[in-house]
């Protein structure tokens, strides 16, 4: 949405609106990490420059076909907290996948061993 770069679903951050129950027009915008949220979701690298230029192209409204006024402070925060993990001690960054998937669901079986064809 903000870069409006082609990337790896891996390399990207799904967000969602959730609609508040309130009656009033406001809609909440969260990461969806896990990819497990209902409703129509965009997409976004993780950075604070690419969540900023979303900002000032005032994109989530579009992407998520929203009208209702829309609160984006679950996904600053998430963006800030997944920029600050990414740097390292001596400076550097990290590429980190923003889905991280448990040994359960990666295709280990029940004794914890890879499952192989071969004997």
């Amino acid at each position: 949405m903000g870069c409006r770069r082609r990337d790896d679903r891996s390399a990207l951050l799904r967000v969602v609106a959730k609609r508040d129950d309130t009656g009033e027009h406001i809609a909440r915008v969260v990461a969806d990490p896990r990819l497990r949220l209902p409703g129509r979701g965009a997409w976004l690298h993780p950075t604070p420059e690419c969540l900023d230029l979303a900002l000032r192209r005032k994109a989530f409204g579009r992407a998520l076909h929203v009208k209702a006024q829309l609160e984006l402070a679950d996904v600053s925060a998430y963006v800030e907290a997944h920029a600050q993990s990414v740097v390292t001690t001596d400076g550097s960054t990290l590429e980190l996948p923003v889905q991280q998937v448990s040994e359960r669901e990666s295709g280990f079986d029940a004794d914890e061993h890879p499952m192989s064809t071969h004997r």
